[in-house]
């Protein structure tokens, strides 16, 4: 039982941080329908950032520039990339993104090398005791950070003034740029605030009791984007449903995977991606998707 509430704590810290990074995607899709595929260069070029500077100016002046660094790159993907296609469709959209993740996650991978990069958090390796249950700070801190910035969001989504010209974007694009709602300002923002999320999730998923930034960091990202599908890719609390949904699949399907021997090793990295078919399978839209009606 011991083991079991190690791995649900676990689970739901690891859980928040995925919503962030699938709150990320929800966001880009309200604002633009365009499923962002260089979320995860994103999340690296955050990390990438907090890694290299904490050691000259300090964690937490590091922290702020990485996530100032992703919130402008993502501006400027938006602005010199997706702005300016003359993309017909969408989808076209979206493999456009896919070059870009290429391009910047090549340059950031061979920045990062073979190296395995301290982030230089406060809260090294120590581990904190609820009851019985052993669980390491690092897990704690980003259970209550993410908890707070999705709190935040949602907040400012549903009464600021931003929040309105978003959702009425997403509900009607043409009507909402009739009533002055200006849509490039809106899909500018909308990267911004999906590269600064990555990167607060990229230190979470980098430290203790992870070893660090490495040139595999943005596979996390992937994992992510699972939780994004599952949960509705246009729903902010899809997101963070299918964060917790994900995270918590991920580690007692790891925990338990000794026990699970002939599903094949790894099943706690596949096992995400298994539950996203399966409820995809029985909700296209996702759990909290919207469903598109087609009148014939």
């Amino acid at each position: 039982m011991i083991t079991f509430l190690e791995l649900l704590v676990n689970g739901i810290s690891i859980g928040a941080v995925y919503a962030l990074i699938a709150l990320g995607f929800v966001v880009i899709f309200k604002a633009t329908e365009v499923v962002n595929f260089a979320h995860a260069s994103l999340l690296l070029a955050g990390g990438y950032v907090v890694a290299r500077l904490h050691g000259a100016i300090g964690f937490w002046p590091a922290l702020l520039a990485g996530i100032a660094v992703a919130a402008v790159l993502g501006a400027l993907v938006e602005f010199l990339v997706i702005r300016r296609s003359k993309a017909a469709t969408h989808g076209v959209l979206a493999i456009v993104t896919i070059g870009v993740d290429i391009v910047l996650t090549t340059e950031l991978t061979r920045r990062i090398g073979t190296e395995v990069l301290a982030m230089g958090d406060p809260w090294g390796s120590r581990v904190v005791h609820l009851g019985p249950v052993p669980v390491a700070e690092t897990r704690l801190v980003a259970l209550v950070t993410a908890a707070l910035l999705i709190a935040v969001f949602l907040l400012a989504f549903k009464f600021t003034g931003w929040g309105v010209a978003m959702r009425a974007t997403a509900e009607d694009p043409e009507t909402a740029a009739l009533m002055g709602v200006r849509l490039g300002r809106v899909s500018l923002s909308a990267w911004a605030v999906a590269g600064a999320l990555a990167a607060v999730a990229a230190l979470f998923l980098c430290v203790f009791p992870t070893p660090g930034l490495d040139r595999g960091a943005s596979f996390a990202a992937l994992k992510a984007f699972p939780a994004a599908i599952l949960g509705g890719l246009d729903s902010t609390t899809g997101a963070l449903v299918g964060g917790l949904v994900v995270g918590v699949t991920e580690a007692l399907m790891t925990g338990y995977q000794n026990d699970l021997t002939f599903l094949g090793r790894g099943i706690g990295d596949v096992a995400p991606f298994l539950v996203m078919i399966a409820i995809l399978l029985l909700r296209p839209a996702g759990l909290f998707g919207t469903k598109e009606l087609a009148r014939v």
